[in-house]
């Protein structure tokens, strides 16, 4: 991939295109992706299909959202730095406002019962969502593992170590990441590995509390996620449950829920996270922190990508963190069904699994049923957790 050495697209054109891929790109990932892929690559011809490709492989090796990176990445090859920006705001500013406007109505200190209804019976379905997304990541990835990465039997032993720290210990998943990484890594090159100096950060944020924990919970989202997409949920849900009582476990599903409907990068429920924190304030300055190193991982490194993609160190780095990424995903199903409190939600989550495994049903289609059923028995007067 060439860098870019001028601007070739009008910033007002990357701003428009971008903001409606924002605005329209339901079902996650792969939906951003083939949107994107249409504008650039068949529709525009901005870029050609084999250097489109070659971006997504570079993004999969960044850490943080992948598709997010790459929205930035081709905004920034046909605009620029500033394309990037403007690009990068398009894609991202609809979800993050749609989840505050959400937030507003759903995690209100006295929300209607209807609201309340469809916000547990969303959330009920949301541990069945897990599943189907680390399932639908897990195939892929075995087979690359099977025709060369880490070998099947290591893979899953870091998908079992990843899915174990998502279940038991939550705010130290990005060590489990970063260390499973660095042993593929080491293993790969013949020799040991070192821990890099970083165990003493959740230790730290802890300590520091209010604006300073939201601060680092946001972080983590967004530079130390290997794998992106879903595998945040089991980074902010001990710490914004559990450890410092942000929200209360049916507000988190239903956060998460929120994060799965709305277009644009799931990334951006940690804005819900935010604002259950400190308001709007925190909110925005939530999806700002997490948001921000992609930015910087393309403006500072995009020029990089073609020999980022090709370095061995980093993928048999990712062939260690990617698989425990994907246990992570799957791991986090455990604590999301655990904070369902109902014996209807627990239906609910049945029903949710069946569509989503078996008839392979959308994930936003089955949560808004999920919702519509959960509104439904709230306003029969059934009963709905606190």
């Amino acid at each position: 991939m060439t860098e870019t050495r001028s601007r070739v697209v009008p910033l007002s054109t990357i701003g428009r295109e971008w903001t409606r891929i924002g605005v329209t790109g339901f079902g996650g990932p792969p939906a951003h992706i083939a949107l994107l892929r249409g504008l650039v690559v068949e529709r525009e011809h901005w870029l050609d299909a084999r250097e489109f490709e070659d971006a997504i492989a570079a993004c999969n090796l960044l850490p943080g959202p992948a598709s997010t990176q790459l929205a930035i990445f081709c905004a920034r090859r046909v605009g620029g730095p500033a394309g990037a920006v403007i690009g990068g705001l398009g894609f991202i500013a609809p979800a993050v406002v749609l989840m505050l406007a959400l937030s507003e109505l759903f995690l209100a200190r006295s929300p209607p019962a209807w609201v309340r209804g469809a916000g547990a019976g969303a959330g009920a379905a949301v541990a069945a969502v897990a599943v189907s997304a680390g399932l639908g990541l897990a195939r892929p990835s075995l087979r690359r593992a099977r025709g060369g990465g880490a070998r099947p039997f290591r893979w899953f032993a870091y998908a079992v170590l990843g899915g174990a720290s998502a279940a038991l210990v939550g705010p130290y998943l990005v060590l489990v990441l970063v260390a499973c990484g660095l042993l593929e890594l080491g293993l790969r090159s013949g020799g040991g590995a070192p821990l890099p100096g970083i165990s003493w950060l959740p230790v730290a944020a802890a300590s520091v509390g209010g604006i300073g924990a939201l601060a680092w919970v946001s972080l983590k989202v967004g530079a130390l996620s290997f794998g992106g997409g879903f595998v945040i949920v089991p980074l902010m849900q001990h710490d914004a449950v559990y450890t410092y009582h942000w929200m209360t476990a049916t507000g988190f599903l239903s956060a998460v829920a929120l994060g799965q409907v709305t277009p644009g990068p799931v990334v951006a429920t940690v804005a819900a996270v935010g604002f259950a924190a400190r308001g709007l304030a925190g909110g925005v300055l939530a999806a700002a922190i997490a948001f921000a190193p992609s930015f910087l991982f393309v403006l500072l490194g995009g020029g990089q990508f073609d020999r980022l993609r090709r370095n061995q160190r980093a993928q048999a780095f990712l062939d260690g963190a990617g698989p425990a990424a994907i246990g992570a995903i799957l791991g986090a199903a455990i604590p999301l069904a655990g904070a369902i409190v109902e014996t209807w939600q627990v239906v609910v989550l049945a029903a949710a699994a069946v569509a989503l495994l078996l008839a392979r049903r959308g994930v936003v289609s089955t949560l808004v049923v999920a919702g519509v059923a959960g509104a439904t028995i709230a306003l029969l007067g059934g009963p709905l957790p606190h």
